[in-house]
């Protein structure tokens, strides 16, 4: 496919495929940019190779599904793009065949996205000194159209996280100028972006670091509050509330139980340890303790679900996230709290109260916050984890909270009409099966039995 290219123009592979080809990653995504080429003769030379999606026509984009192996590629001329009003959409583009490689790379968004691969000549065209930026970690915007697009500092902010990158501190400047015009950006974009920090991010609190320098922070205010809060210096040593919860995220990225997840539960779990102190901004407090005065969030765990849910909301996030972030931040001190062993019915209450969350995923959130207070060891709570989960593991309500064994047709099985009467023996039920009261069919038949001829005694 690329030497029938080559006989009509010149191809570069571009992009973020070239980036991560040069951090010795497999790049997911070929991109290829044909100078020299006007889109109708590029389009004939494309149409042998597989069906060809020309929807892109406008932005001089030819989308190609290959007939051999199915894998799609990307097309493209090289194009101008120039503001024409407010917001991400408020952009005129004009394919333009004759651009050379460095104005073709300047309308990119930082310097380690704009460098291109010569695949003929073997040769790195690097015309922005992308290459340079990437070994350093540093994130560079890569001309002044910067501005002209406000999601780019949304992209850095991702792209710090997914890298371990550093903004440079011009970069930084030209973020902090643009930073009211958040207001223009769809909050389907935002939330790609952040979609993409939590379901990527090698280090996520390079991305807070990045909101945080550009000023970008403030639009996220449930986030913002952190900063400042005040912690207990002899169980979290390392900081407020913001780095504590820095911590917890790059712990969390560490665990091969994050590691080895689907992308959407890998953002799940991201987005309930970013949340999981939500509720100490409001609850913190001086008070008299063991010792003398310490700082204190009582009941921020609960505090806690409120701002989780507003702070979804306020990224566009898919509604399918707020039940069981909610339910992972006001339970993830479930450890902390009770007896010393946990009991069989205490398990399956949490269990309950998680639903649709899990214990498997809140032991994650909350192996995350243990090591979040470095340089605190965590044996101690690890361990109290570990009894948590085989407790559950052998219960077997790891990864499924525990369902009424008796329903209203075993009710209707012995002999009871359906009423008011119903729902509270139901509850009654479901609570003596938490407690243990029976594990099967047959025992809760005969539980039912007695508990209704209890009942007719009484009567």
């Amino acid at each position: 496919m690329l030497e029938a290219v080559r006989r009509v123009g010149r191809p570069r592979i571009v992009g973020g495929g070239v980036r991560d080809w040069l951090l010795g990653l497999a790049p997911k995504d070929l991109d290829v940019e044909v100078g020299g080429v006007d889109f109708e003769t590029l389009h004939r030379a494309l149409a042998p190779f597989g069906s060809t999606d020309v929807v892109g026509r406008s932005f001089g984009v030819i989308k190609v599904r290959s007939a051999a192996s199915g894998t799609e590629y990307d097309f493209s001329l090289p194009r101008r793009e120039s503001k024409t009003g407010a917001g991400h959409r408020g952009f005129a583009v004009a394919p333009e065949p004759g651009l050379g490689d460095a104005e073709a790379a300047a309308r990119r968004d930082f310097t380690l996205n704009a460098i291109a691969y010569d695949p003929f000549a073997d040769a790195i065209i690097d015309p922005h000194g992308g290459r340079d930026d990437l070994a350093r970690r540093v994130l560079r915007h890569t001309s002044p159209a910067f501005t002209e697009d406000p999601l780019r500092v949304l992209r850095g902010f991702q792209l710090a996280a997914r890298f371990d990158l550093t903004l440079a501190p011009e970069t930084a400047a030209v973020c902090r100028a643009i930073a009211p015009a958040y207001a223009e950006l769809p909050v389907e974009r935002v939330w790609g972006e952040w979609e993409k920090w939590a379901a990527k991010a090698l280090r996520p609190s390079r991305g807070l670091a990045v909101l945080e320098e550009t000023g970008w922070l403030a639009h996220f205010p449930e986030v913002a509050a952190l900063r400042g809060t005040p912690q207990d210096p002899a169980w979290h040593p390392e900081g407020d509330v913001f780095v504590h919860t820095g911590h917890c995220l790059d712990a969390l990225v560490r665990l091969p139980g994050w590691q080895g997840r689907e992308a959407g539960d890998r953002v799940l779990l991201s987005l309930a340890v970013l949340a999981h102190d939500f509720g100490k901004p409001a609850t913190t407090v001086r008070a008299e303790r063991p010792g003398g005065l310490r700082w204190t969030s009582p009941g921020h765990e609960a505090a806690g679900g409120p701002p989780a849910e507003a702070f979804l909301a306020r990224l566009g996030a898919p509604t399918r996230y707020a039940a069981p972030v909610r339910a992972l931040v006001v339970n993830h001190l479930a450890h902390h709290h009770g007896q010393g062993e946990f009991s069989d019915a205490s398990v399956r209450r949490l269990a309950r109260r998680l639903a649709p969350a899990t214990v498997d995923e809140l032991a994650l959130v909350m192996r995350a916050d243990a090591e979040g207070r470095p340089p605190l060891p965590a044996t101690d709570v690890q361990a109290r984890i570990d009894a948590l989960v085989a407790r559950a593991r052998a219960l077997a309500i790891e990864q499924l909270a525990p369902r009424p064994i008796l329903l209203g047709r075993h009710l209707i099985r012995l002999g009871l009409r359906p009423g008011p009467d119903f729902s509270p023996l139901l509850e009654a039920a479901f609570e003596a099966q938490l407690d243990g009261a029976f594990h099967d069919e047959a025992s809760a038949l005969a539980w039912a039995e007695a508990r209704l001829a209890r009942r007719d005694t009484q009567l």
